[in-house]
Formats: structure tokens, sequence, C-alpha cells
């Protein structure tokens, strides 16, 4: 049996403020938008309608991401989890500069836990709706 990442999603409160984020912060390019029938949306995730979900399609080095906003239902508030929580803890992303990209993440709304900082090699942000982000080095991905 074979199988593929197809894409990653993350539910967004404002679909173009976090377009912005990932695009100019983090390099992603757009591929698409989409805007999905509520009877859909309600079947799959387990919503009340109307939901108004829109997604937009973001890609970086061959990785999909895609940032869902739901207009009609709203996005429920974030919580704090802990690290250790079972399910999605963070993305990790390489990046050229470190301090270049946590001075951008702070400029396009999101939030820069210096307190999590190690050793001037990783850095770890959170996006404008809360998501952790580690940053590490280019070199980094030699070393899987």
């Amino acid at each position: 049996m074979s199988s593929i990442v197809n894409h990653v999603g993350l539910a967004v409160n404002d679909l173009d403020a976090s377009r912005r984020f990932y695009e100019e912060v983090l390099g992603f390019t757009f591929r698409n938008e989409i805007t999905v029938p509520d009877a859909a949306v309600s079947h799959m995730f387990a919503l009340q309608e109307p939901i108004g979900m829109r997604a937009a399609y973001l890609v970086c080095d061959g990785w999909v991401l895609e940032l869902m906003a739901f207009e009609d239902g709203g996005v429920a508030e974030p919580r704090d989890r802990a690290f250790n929580e079972r399910g999605l803890t963070h993305l990790s992303i390489c990046v050229d500069d470190i301090e270049d990209t946590e001075s951008k993440a702070a400029a396009y709304g999101g939030e820069v836990l210096a307190d999590r900082s190690y050793k001037g090699i990783v850095s770890v942000i959170r996006d404008p709706d809360g998501q952790l982000i580690e940053l590490l080095p280019m070199t980094y991905r030699d070393t899987l």
C-alpha cells in the first residue's frame, strides 16, 4: 500500500490575513481558493449550517497548507494546549534567516515566543490564530 500526504488544514479567523502571514512571512505561494457548499462541510466536519467555508490552498516546497475560514459559522476560540497533548502540536518550517522571519511574523499579526528560543538555532512563533510554528535554519533539513 502506498500513500502521499495531500495537505494539512488549519482553521483561521481571517483568511486574507492568514494568507498574507504564510505568504509574506514563510514564503508560501497561493495556489487556489474554493468555496465549499454548506451541505458538504456540515456532513464532513459535523458542523451546523450555515457555515460559509472558504479555503485557500498554499504551497511551499511541494507541501500544501489549507487555510479554512468559516464566514457564517465563525471559528471557535483557540485554547492553549500542552505540547504533549495528543494531536497536531506544531508546524516546523526551515527558513533562511530566523531573526528576519521573527520580525516579519510580528509585523504580520504573529507572535514571537522569545522564551522558547534555544541557543539561537530554533525559535517558536504563533501565527495570527495561535498555531505554533517552529522555525529552524535551512541547514537543519540535512540532519534529518
